[in-house]
């Protein structure tokens, strides 16, 4: 009977000690992350978790050589593609993809495999996967504790994903191609009662399109909002760039005019410069 009873208060212990377990809030050794970054006309979205080095040892020891890695802790890095990108110049699908990799001395392999969302990579299957490639790992001038996953050198269709942990760093490059699905934007939009001009020459401008359609657009943009300092800074900057240096000259005069009255220091200064340019 006595030892009935002490069981019973032992089970009822132990539940009490589950229940005030489970209530109970504490900080993950390895915290998670998510980052997400606009690229081209979508977005790339990134989620894993960061262990630190506490003084270990990390490539070649905790984190073997030539075997397939989670690329952080707990589970396996996820990562999205809302749109087709390339990687490393080889075309990867829209998609959601476990990131893995295979780091070794000179190289890494990264893996982008079909299986998403599972617990490190003891489930990893190299049949699932859809895209690998292979890149040179760099050596950090000072460490990084803590691991780390980020996105460098972004521009409107070219990206380095970065890998960071003690002295290594990897650097994977991201491009996508949206100039064509843009222009058929542009076109489609210009039929439409609301033209997108101001947009439209600008795009033209960036990307070295038509510069006699985009001054024909900027002016059209001018001409409905006649007191944006922006507008005609951007018609000064296509004139400039056809050679037209006197034209630039006066729009920028304007311009500065305009920035000035409605109390606008970068305007201010952007139109300065680009008189300056217009006079050289």
């Amino acid at each position: 009977m006595k030892r009935f009873v002490t069981l019973a208060i032992l089970a009822v212990g132990l539940s009490a000690m589950t229940a005030d377990a489970q209530g109970l809030k504490m900080p993950q050794p390895s915290s998670s992350q998510t980052i997400s970054q606009d690229f081209g006309l979508g977005k790339i979205t990134i989620s894993y978790s960061r262990p630190n080095v506490k003084g270990r040892q990390i490539f070649g020891d905790l984190v073997p050589f030539d075997k397939v890695w989670r690329t952080g802790a707990n589970s396996a890095t996820l990562i999205t593609f809302t749109d087709e990108v390339k990687v490393q110049g080889q075309t990867l699908p829209a998609g959601e993809y476990g990131l893995f990799t295979i780091p070794g001395k000179n190289e890494w392999t990264i893996i982008f495999n079909k299986s998403a969302k599972q617990w490190g990579s003891y489930s990893y299957n190299q049949a699932e996967d859809v895209l690998r490639v292979k890149v040179k790992p760099e050596t950090l001038k000072e460490k990084a504790e803590t691991f780390s996953i980020q996105f460098a050198q972004v521009y409107p269709t070219a990206a380095q994903l970065e890998l960071k942990w003690a002295n290594t760093l990897v650097s994977v490059g991201i491009t996508t191609d949206i100039d064509s699905r843009v222009m058929a934007n542009i076109e489609t939009a210009m039929q439409g009662e609301k033209k997108p001009y101001f947009q439209a020459a600008n795009y033209y401008f960036e990307n070295g399109k038509d510069l006699k359609k985009a001054l024909e657009w900027a002016s059209a943009a001018e001409a409905a909002e006649p007191k944006a300092p922006w507008i005609k800074l951007l018609k000064g900057k296509i004139q400039l760039k056809a050679g037209d240096k006197q034209g630039a000259a006066a729009t920028a005069t304007a311009g500065l005019q305009l920035a000035k009255e409605i109390n606008n220091e970068e305007y201010v200064r952007l139109h300065s410069a680009l008189l300056a340019d217009a006079k050289k």
